[in-house]
């Protein structure tokens, strides 16, 4: 080699210093068979849970139980889960309409009044609850 193909600069270290063919650079790394945080995070949200619902044991996934919980809260009137389970709901019909390959549906005039009034009541309650 001559001497004018051994540049150095950026994005071009110096030859010794440069991993070996078939080397890692962090050999130490992962150890295979470590699961990530979404593989961990999937698996929980799909572990069955046992609950009591109108005097009936039933059998569903954590994931389902959540959601139950934060629809609740919402309809309970807690302003927090309300702004939570809208936000969801929002990307969840972006997400439909994405797979459908459709532009997603506006509310109607009537869907919208009726949305403000609850946000009306919500923000008296939460009003109430500071007082």
């Amino acid at each position: 080699m001559s001497a004018s193909n051994n540049h150095v600069g950026p994005g071009r270290p110096p030859k010794h210093s440069q991993f070996r063919k078939g080397q890692s650079g962090n050999p130490n790394g992962r150890p295979k068979g470590t699961l990530n945080f979404a593989t961990v995070l999937d698996r929980t949200l799909r572990e069955k849970v046992v609950i009591n619902e109108n005097g009936r044991r039933r059998t569903i996934t954590k994931l389902e139980a959540a959601v139950k919980q934060l629809v609740n809260k919402a309809a309970g009137g807690d302003m927090n889960a309300f702004r939570t389970l809208s936000t969801l709901a929002h990307s969840a019909e972006e997400q439909i309409a994405a797979n459908n390959g459709s532009q997603p549906k506006q509310l109607n005039e009537v869907d919208q009044k009726v949305m403000l009034n609850l946000l009306k009541r919500f923000k008296q309650n939460q009003t109430k609850e500071t007082k």
